[in-house]
């Protein structure tokens, strides 16, 4: 792993930071407890109100993180900080074969299929 990788998902228990959901779903078993807190719309239950607010922004639509260089904004800060790369032309994931930069982690592991030969999921073969 790098120090540049991008890490979106991010536990709301503890600091901790994850570059990919199954990561951080494995990594929530280790916070056990019971979730009190349940969202009026949907029943889903969360262990602090804080998470639960996070979460209510899926309900409501609210995004309280606008972006100053254009129209657009985010339910979560980490989204407006990966959105400011289109702006400031940060491209902080290299691929090591071709020095190619890319904005997001997922659009490098998908480039470094060219240099594999592995084949995407989206092409069905008959």
């Amino acid at each position: 792993r790098t120090h540049t990788e991008e890490k979106l998902f991010n536990c709301k228990e503890c600091d901790k930071s994850f570059s990919c959901n199954i990561y951080l779903k494995k990594h929530m078993k280790t916070h056990p407890g019971e979730k009190l807190f349940t969202c009026k719309e949907c029943d889903k239950s969360f262990s602090t109100t804080s998470i639960l607010n996070i979460y209510m922004r899926t309900h409501t639509g609210e995004k309280p993180f606008p972006c100053k260089e254009c129209d657009k904004s985010f339910c979560r800060n980490i989204y407006l900080k990966v959105h400011m790369r289109t702006h400031t032309g940060e491209r902080p994931f290299l691929c090591k074969e071709c020095d190619k930069r890319f904005f997001r982690k997922a659009s490098l592991q998908k480039h470094m299929r060219t240099h594999s030969g592995e084949k995407s999921f989206s092409n069905k073969q008959i």
